[in-house]
């Protein structure tokens, strides 16, 4: 709706990951080169934590587009709320082997062969696992024991662990500790300051294709990091709110009067109704 009034090509605030628009801000240069640092070590597993929404997924996903993809092979596994067994059965459908009913054993033998398929092709494995604060202990220990499938001289799959914060407190646990042994990096995913906030708006509208319209004067600015707190996901649901008032109220210029405004709407769409509008069947 709001593409045509203001000239942009695509959608600026989109909520899907979507690594085309990364913007490298200190953290997330900082957890890049943890990522790499990591990757380069072809050992281990890899840990990402982040409060929801600070762009753990798309972080990755950027460093993933970086690599040769005729060098690498990449799984991911986003549905976490699962048994021990199923973790096996869905890391397998992840890398492409075709669902069975199979025995653990077997699936783990599948798995293996696959994975030493890979290595004789001169490819590298890595298992990107999102959500990560939603495994077991059983689950997180199937994952451990994959990667004791090794080589003589390095291990067949490198893991990344994407998590929120509480995740951190899952891997402190007394039966972690093996686990624990077996991470090489580690970074927790913080939110932007005032002034990444504004760049971070700004450089997803000349993605989009933002000629300067419309104008965001610096107290809006202010305003949207005083309500989303350096959140990109946030960010981007307020921004693409104001964007679609913007063009509504057909404003060219957006102050922070506007965004209180927009930010009011929000806070009261989540309000419960009150007691004199609520019916009863007595």
């Amino acid at each position: 709706m709001y593409l045509s009034f203001y000239g942009l090509k695509i959608k600026p605030f989109q909520l899907k990951p979507d690594a085309s628009f990364f913007f490298s801000s200190k953290g997330h240069k900082r957890a890049i080169a943890y990522l790499e640092y990591g990757i380069s070590q072809e050992d281990g597993f890899i840990i990402i934590t982040g409060e929801v929404g600070a762009g753990k997924t798309t972080l990755i996903r950027h460093l993933f587009q970086k690599l040769d993809q005729q060098r690498f092979v990449v799984a991911h596994l986003t549905n976490t709320n699962l048994d021990s067994d199923d973790m096996l059965r869905m890391v397998a459908a992840s890398f492409g082997l075709p669902a069975t009913n199979s025995s653990k054993a077997t699936t783990l033998l599948e798995i293996e062969q696959l994975l030493r398929q890979y290595d004789k092709e001169g490819k590298k494995i890595l298992l990107l696992v999102d959500e990560a604060q939603n495994l077991t202990s059983h689950a997180l220990e199937e994952l451990r024991m994959l990667s004791n499938f090794q080589t003589d001289d390095k291990l067949l799959l490198q893991t990344f662990l994407l998590g929120q914060p509480e995740f951190r407190k899952t891997l402190l646990g007394n039966n972690m500790q093996q686990l624990r042994q077996r991470v090489i990096a580690t970074y927790h995913l913080g939110p932007m300051d005032s002034a990444e906030t504004r760049a971070y708006i700004e450089h997803r509208l000349v993605i989009a294709g933002w000629q300067g319209e419309p104008l965001l004067q610096d107290d809006s600015f202010n305003v949207i990091y005083n309500f989303t707190g350096g959140i990109p996901r946030k960010i981007n649901t307020l921004c693409d709110r104001l964007l679609i008032m913007g063009c509504l109220e057909e404003l060219r210029t957006i102050t922070g009067q506007e965004v209180n405004e927009v930010i009011a709407d929000i806070q009261h769409e989540f309000d419960l109704p009150s007691s004199q509008n609520i019916e009863t069947n007595d």
